[in-house]
């Protein structure tokens, strides 16, 4: 700065006085540019005004005794001051230009942030129209999966509906062979359940006393989905039915006939045996038809029942154990011709021989 100031001592101190016109803000460097181009100017207008002056002489002399040339009208000052008033002009033509330029700029950034909010919208519904999509479709799948849980649980009710309907043909059916068989004895039923359904046979009373009446028979029907039974007597009755009896349930009707003609059939055995269990401790096998009859705690004594017993086969000892040593039966019988139980339990019962 200093030597700027040196310079415009020399070539025009008056230069010095604009120094309170220039803006405070200026940096350094755009300063020292304007002097400069100012200088220059100036230089350039004094070194016009001297070749002009020069031309005009004829001779050296002129120089000297020629009066100087009128000044022209403001001379340098006022034209430096019009180019001065020109370049402020200028300047400020280009600072209005620079501020209608920086509203510009300014609307151009607040348009730009209005697409920048405007485009993160649009990529905010795009991303969302995308979810409901989406969403859209997992309420399809949902749907479509509940349609065929529906079909599904639609075709366990057919076949749950078909079964309710064959286990109800089957009660029918289960109710009509125990009709069949209802003018030969009489049926109680006792229990109900999906698969089974357990019945009383009681024969209808016959010539006996009341005390020696048969016990009713126990039968337990299970039924399974197939259409086949399977018929069991129980074991809390004298048990004529050692296995199982099974087969479609066309055949339940003559398989309950056949039981209960057997367990009629054996009506004097096993009455005949209720009424000796009330007075000898006897125990009755039916599958072997073997009776074991305990005389006391160290004897016992087994017989075996014919078939038919007692319109058939006849009873007659198989052993006799003391001890659990046999003893000799060859000399033990009852004196009756044709002895049945009762007469071999009174026999056993009454000989010192056991």
């Amino acid at each position: 700065m200093a030597a700027v100031q040196a310079v415009l001592q020399r070539c025009d101190p008056v230069l010095l006085d604009s120094d309170s016109d220039r803006e405070s803000d200026w940096t350094e460097a755009t300063q020292m540019a304007l002097y400069l181009t100012k200088v220059l100017w100036r230089q350039r207008f004094v070194l016009d005004s001297m070749m002009s002056l020069l031309e005009g002489l004829e001779s050296s002399q002129q120089l000297t005794t020629q009066p100087p040339p009128p000044h022209p009208e403001g001379g340098a000052r006022s034209r430096w001051k019009a180019l001065k008033a020109e370049s402020r002009t200028a300047v400020e033509e280009t600072e209005t230009l620079l501020v209608s330029l920086q509203d510009r700029i300014q609307q151009i950034n607040d348009r730009r942030q209005t697409l920048t909010r405007l485009t993160e919208q649009l990529s905010a519904r795009v991303q969302q129209h995308q979810q409901l999509r989406e969403l859209l479709q997992n309420t399809h799948d949902a749907l479509r999966s509940c349609e065929q849980q529906l079909e599904q649980v639609e075709a366990e009710a057919a076949a749950a509906l078909a079964q309710l309907t064959e286990r109800r043909r089957l009660r029918d059916r289960l109710q009509g062979s125990a009709a069949a068989v209802q003018d030969r004895m009489q049926v109680g039923l006792l229990a109900v359940s999906q698969s089974q359904v357990t019945l009383e046979l009681r024969p209808r009373p016959s010539s006996h006393p009341p005390s020696s009446q048969l016990q009713p028979l126990k039968v337990s029907v299970t039924w399974s989905h197939d259409g086949h039974f399977t018929l069991q007597a129980d074991e809390g009755t004298c048990v004529l039915v050692e296995d199982r009896v099974s087969g479609r349930w066309a055949e339940l009707s003559a398989a309950l006939l056949e039981v209960m003609q057997f367990y009629v059939g054996e009506a004097e055995l096993l009455t005949e045996i209720q009424t000796l269990r009330s007075s000898f401790p006897i125990d009755w096998r039916p599958a072997q038809r073997r009776l074991v009859y305990l005389k006391t705690a160290s004897q016992v004594c087994h017989l075996e029942v014919g078939e038919g017993y007692p319109g058939g086969g006849r009873p007659r000892l198989l052993s006799v154990q003391c001890d659990g040593r046999p003893v000799d039966t060859s000399s033990l019988k009852p004196p009756a011709s044709d002895p049945g139980l009762t007469e071999w339990l009174v026999f056993l019962c009454s000989t010192p021989l056991v």
